[in-house]
């Protein structure tokens, strides 16, 4: 193993820590004092927490251990070290963490939001690193490949199983404020895993390439890359240029196109995930060739 591959591999294990360390404190601290089962065993744990008063993190050890041998043997290298590392820190978090739980926010919206919100975090990290917490994500990837359903599909359905049953235990009005959370931290997940950023996709359709490329060249420093297109009712040749830049690149760049290029047709799209040169890597200023 080399030094880079060592530094990556270090990185992940310590993504994956730090992710299910957040998504134990975030049900501490959020979930579980606000009677929110939001889907998933921790969603179970929190039910039973409810009618028989069962440690949390007791329940989640015990479903996730046969879940993750389950899914090892039916998935095979969808499960590793790292799912188990993931699968085990949840539930020892939340057992070092019980503390949280006296001083947790007892109002069902602000946790919804806030235990979202860090709960997405955590376990987008535990996902940049290539792990997982197990528990009902590996019952649903079950149900994917013997039902054949969407992985999507999948986990909705078993969450949803366990937020329907949350309304039966405590309210149908916390079973909603559950499902906010899960849209929240669905989303908060999208945005660590994919570093949604403020990146813009600009389409530049124009009949002056040169000179708009040497307007970005000259003005924001970022590289173009040039297709040829035609217009579907003209049928006449326009070259369409396509050009990733900051937002803070993006507005400057709206001005100037609007200035020196008025006749340009000018798209900007949001850019959810950007790798290379200027982004996911070190930007080079020279001469552009």
């Amino acid at each position: 193993m080399n030094q880079q591959t060592f530094k990556q591999t270090s990185l992940n294990y310590g993504y994956i820590v730090v992710g299910a360390a957040l998504v134990g404190i975030a049900y501490n601290l959020f979930l579980l004092p606000a009677q929110l089962a939001a889907g998933g065993v921790s969603g179970i744990s929190t039910i039973l927490y409810e009618l028989y008063g069962t440690k949390p993190a007791l329940v989640q050890a015990i479903i996730n251990l046969p879940l993750f041998i389950v899914g090892f043997l039916t998935l095979g290298k969808d499960f590793s070290v790292k799912s188990l590392i993931g699968t085990m820190m949840v539930p020892l978090t939340i057992f070092l963490t019980e503390g949280l739980v006296a001083k947790g926010s007892h109002d069902a919206f602000l946790s919804s939001i806030y235990g979202g919100i860090v709960l997405g975090v955590g376990l987008g990290l535990v996902y940049r690193g290539g792990g997982s917490t197990g528990g009902t994500a590996a019952l649903a990837q079950i149900l994917k490949k013997y039902a054949n359903i969407s992985s999507g599909f999948s986990q909705l359905i078993v969450d949803g199983f366990v937020v329907v049953a949350s309304a039966f235990v405590f309210s149908f009005e916390l079973a909603l404020y559950a499902l906010i959370s899960i849209f929240v931290t669905s989303k908060v997940i999208d945005f660590v895993q994919l570093q949604t950023g403020d990146n813009k996709l600009v389409f530049i359709i124009t009949n002056n390439e040169e000179r708009v490329t040497s307007l970005i060249y000259e003005h924001v420093n970022r590289g173009v890359t040039q297709v040829q297109s035609f217009g579907a009712f003209s049928k006449r040749e326009r070259a369409l240029l396509l050009c990733v830049m900051e937002q803070r690149e993006a507005i400057y760049f709206k001005q100037i196109i609007s200035t020196e290029e008025p006749d340009s047709f000018v798209i900007f799209l949001n850019a959810s995930e950007i790798l290379g040169r200027g982004f996911s890597m070190a930007k080079v200023y020279g001469n552009k060739k």
